[in-house]
C-alpha cells in the first residue's frame, strides 16, 4: 500500500509540535499495517473549516489523480476537514482516483460499520466546532454585559485590576489623553509620535511606537468607556480617557485629513518590464524613471542604465506606456493563434521529457531490473537453488521496492502534463485586464523571455521557440495611430514579425503554477 500523510493545526492554540505529533502517530500507523509513505502534506496554523483555503490540502487532491498512492492517513478524520460538505466532496474525489483515507487514532475500517462509524466522528466534529464557537461568542458577550476583560492585549491607558474590569492606569492613561489634546489642537500625527519615542514611551508590549499605533489610538471609542464585542456595545462600561466632545473634534480632523492625504497621495506607478528590457545599443538594463513636464503632467519611461549612470551610451529613453501595451497586444495576438497555441502546447508536452531525465533512468532501470528478476525465477523453476540465487533474488526484489517508492516520488513531485492540460493553463491568459497590473504582470513573466530596444525597432524575445519578435518604429508609428483611431483592439493588433529563436521556459513557469489541473 502506497500511503500520504496529511496532518495540519488550525490556531495559535496548538504549537508546531502538533504537526510533528500527528506525522509521528500516522508514521507509526503505517509501519504497522505495513504501507509505504511515499509523501507528506501538512497545512500549518490553517483552520480546516474550508479545504480551498489549504494550498497543501488541495495539493493532495490535485496528486490522487496521478493514482501514484493509494490511501491518505490523518490522525483524526477532523485533520481531513471539519466541514461536512467539503469532507464528503473530496472524499468522493479521492475515491473515485482510488485513494481510501484512514484514521491513525480512530476504530474505522471500510465495512458499512466503519462509514457509520465515521459519519459519527465528523458529525461530532462539526457538531463541535460550532458549538465551540457559540459558547465562546456566548462567554464573550457574557464579559461585555458584566465589563470584564476578554482577554488579548490590553488596551493602551488601562489596566486589568483583580476582578478582571478595566481600570485607568496611572502611567499610561495621561499620555492617551495627551495625544488626543495635541492632535484636537492642530499637532500631525507623525510630530506626536517623534515626541513620544525621544521620551522613551513603549507600547502596551514594550516596543517601539508605530504610525499605526497613535491612528488607532485616536480612533478606539474604548477611551469613552464604550465596551463593543460584535453587536453588543455598553456604554460607560469603565472610566474614560477622553472627553466626547475632545473624541469627536479628533474624529473630525482624522476625517479631513484623509480626505487632504487621499488628494495629495502620489500615484504608485509598476514598471512591468523590469529585469526583461534591455538596450539594443550596449546591452545594459533598462529602468524605469520618470519626470515632470513643466504643465505638471508626469511622464514615466524605461532607460538604460549605462546611459543614466555611467554616461557611456547615449541610447535614448522610451515611453513606459507605449513600450507595455506593444508588449501586452503582442501576448494578446499570440494567445489569439491557434495553431501558434497549438505548437506551444505540443512542444511543452515534448519537453517534459527532456527536463526530467531522473524518471525515464529509474523506468529504464525497473525494466533492467524485471528481466533480471524473471532470470532469477527462472533459474528457480528450473531447480536452481543456491544460497547466491536467493541473495541476488533478495537484492534484486530490494532494488525494485526502493525504485518503485522512488518513482512514485518523482511522479507526485512533477507529474507529466497531458497536453489538454497545458492548453487549459494557457487559455487562462486569454483576456487580459489592463486596468489589472498585476494580471498583466503575471503574462508578461510567464511568456516574455527578454526585450531589446535599438533606435530603429525593437526586438520581443517570447519564452517559446521562433518566439523572437521585430517590430520597427515605423510599424509602432502606424500601430498608434489604428490604436488612437479605433475602439476595437483587433483593427490595431499588428501580425508578429517572427525573426528566429531557441527559448523553452514555459514549461518551467507551468510547473510553478499551482495545482496544475
Amino acid at each position: 500500500m502506497r500511503a500520504v500523510i496529511y496532518a495540519r493545526y488550525s490556531s495559535d492554540n496548538q504549537r508546531e509540535e502538533s504537526i510533528e505529533g500527528q506525522l509521528r502517530e500516522c508514521s507509526a500507523y503505517a509501519e504497522r499495517k505495513g504501507y509505504t509513505i511515499v509523501k507528506t502534506y501538512a497545512d500549518r496554523a490553517i483552520s480546516g473549516k474550508k479545504a480551498d483555503n489549504r494550498p497543501q490540502f488541495m495539493q493532495m487532491i490535485a496528486d490522487s489523480k496521478q493514482k501514484l498512492f493509494d490511501t491518505v492517513i490523518v490522525w483524526k478524520i477532523d485533520r481531513f476537514s471539519r466541514d461536512k460538505y467539503d469532507s464528503v466532496f473530496y472524499k468522493n474525489n479521492l475515491r473515485k482516483n482510488g485513494v481510501s483515507v484512514v484514521s491513525a487514532t480512530e476504530p474505522i475500517d471500510d465495512t458499512p460499520e466503519g462509514q457509520l462509524m465515521e459519519s459519527i466522528f465528523e458529525g461530532f466534529s462539526v457538531y463541535y466546532i460550532k458549538d465551540l464557537s457559540l459558547k465562546v461568542s456566548r462567554g464573550m458577550t457574557e464579559n461585555v454585559l458584566n465589563r470584564k476583560f476578554n482577554g488579548g492585549v490590553i488596551t493602551y491607558g488601562y489596566r486589568i485590576d483583580e476582578n478582571r474590569h478595566f481600570q485607568p492606569d496611572p502611567n499610561t492613561a495621561p499620555i492617551v489623553k495627551e495625544v488626543f489634546t495635541r492632535y484636537a489642537e492642530g499637532e500631525n500625527s507623525k510630530s506626536i509620535l517623534n515626541s513620544l519615542i525621544a521620551k522613551g514611551i513603549r507600547n502596551q508590549r514594550g516596543t517601539n511606537l508605530t504610525y499605526s499605533f497613535i491612528q488607532n489610538m485616536l480612533k478606539n471609542r474604548r477611551y469613552l468607556g464604550e465596551y463593543r464585542f460584535k453587536d453588543t456595545v455598553v456604554e460607560n462600561a469603565f472610566t474614560p480617557l477622553v472627553t466626547k466632545e475632545l473624541f469627536d473634534k479628533c474624529q473630525r480632523r482624522l476625517t479631513a485629513n484623509k480626505h487632504n492625504a487621499s488628494h495629495f497621495k502620489p500615484i504608485v506607478s509598476t514598471y512591468l518590464l523590469t529585469g526583461k528590457i534591455f538596450c539594443g545599443k550596449c546591452g545594459s538594463t533598462m529602468s524605469g524613471v520618470s519626470g515632470t513636464s513643466h504643465t505638471g503632467a508626469i511622464h514615466r519611461y524605461y532607460q538604460c542604465r549605462a546611459a543614466k549612470i555611467k554616461k557611456t551610451c547615449d541610447k535614448k529613453r522610451i515611453s513606459k506606456d507605449l513600450i507595455e501595451d506593444i508588449v501586452l497586444d503582442y501576448i494578446t495576438a499570440i494567445l489569439n493563434d491557434k495553431p501558434l497555441l497549438d505548437r506551444i502546447a505540443e512542444t511543452c508536452y515534448n519537453l517534459q521529457k527532456d527536463i526530467n531525465t531522473k524518471l525515464p533512468a529509474m523506468k529504464e532501470r525497473m525494466k533492467q531490473v524485471d528481466k533480471e528478476l524473471d532470470n532469477v525465477l527462472k533459474a528457480i523453476k528450473n531447480g536452481i537453488f543456491t544460497a547466491s540465487v536467493k541473495n541476488e533474488l533478495d537484492k534484486l526484489e530490494r532494488e525494485k521496492s526502493d525504485l518503485e517508492l522512488a518513482i512514485a516520488q518523482e511522479q507526485i513531485e512533477r507529474p507529466t502534463l497531458t497536453k489538454e492540460q497545458i492548453k487549459r493553463w494557457l487559455y487562462k491568459f486569454k483576456i487580459i485586464d489592463r486596468k489589472n497590473d498585476m494580471a498583466k504582470q503575471r503574462a508578461i513573466e510567464i511568456f516574455v523571455n527578454s526585450i531589446y530596444v535599438y533606435d530603429d525597432k525593437i526586438l520581443i524575445l517570447m519564452n517559446y521557440k521562433d518566439g523572437e519578435i521585430c517590430v520597427d518604429y515605423e510599424e509602432i508609428n502606424k500601430y498608434m495611430q489604428k490604436k488612437e483611431n479605433s475602439d476595437n483592439p483587433k483593427d490595431y493588433q499588428s501580425s508578429p514579425i517572427i525573426v528566429f529563436g531557441d527559448t523553452s521556459h514555459l514549461i518551467y513557469k507551468i510547473y510553478q503554477a499551482p495545482y496544475y489541473s
